[in-house]
């Protein structure tokens, strides 16, 4: 497994090592030992999501899990392409505010591990993508929160997304209080 660290602590994209033929490929997309090998220590997953958005230019996010229920996600693209993000939500943090975008695709292959602390959001590059992702902390409606897509800088690509209603009258960063603290 190819193991990459990005500017903000903590965040990496894994890419495992695919094995292929004229039948298609075989890959292992986790394994503990093999991370743990490379002197990477995840938490235990408890929960497994998967996403189907029809339309390229979907967005979802920037979403999170406020404490105790905070949730890091391992995320991976199944069918299609999506620009992963995830921004630095932790006050005290060196890298708060800033944010990591990174390509998955199902033909890629890469993975994105945001830790809890971070705010996640994903759009969509073609019709049809699924996203899969497992989590660090059973969902909790009552810890459910967003922020608001275009209030962090990023580069989504897309100017006029297809995004919920929850999404659109989310909150912007600066009129926001984070839940996280860094070291916390």
């Amino acid at each position: 497994m190819q193991i990459e660290r990005t500017p903000i602590e903590g965040v990496l994209v894994l890419t495992p090592a695919r094995f292929g033929d004229n039948r298609g490929f075989f890959s292992e997309s986790w394994n503990c030992r093999t991370l743990e090998g490379a002197g990477v220590n995840l938490p235990e997953f408890v929960q497994d999501n998967h996403s189907v958005s029809a339309r390229a230019g979907t967005l979802r996010g920037l979403h999170y899990q406020a404490p105790p229920h905070a949730q890091g996600k391992l995320v991976r693209c199944g069918r299609g392409a999506l620009l992963d993000v995830a921004v630095d939500a932790r006050r005290g943090s060196a890298t708060y505010g800033q944010h990591v975008i990174v390509e998955l695709s199902a033909e890629n292959g890469k993975q994105l591990w945001v830790p809890a602390g971070m705010l996640h959001g994903f759009v969509t590059l073609m019709d049809d993508t699924e996203i899969v992702y497992k989590c660090t902390d059973y969902y909790n409606r009552e810890a459910d929160g967003a922020v608001r897509w275009d209030s962090v800088g990023v580069n989504w690509g897309v100017s006029d997304p297809i995004l919920s209603d929850k999404d659109a009258a989310a909150p912007a960063f600066v009129q926001w209080q984070s839940p996280f603290e860094a070291g916390a």
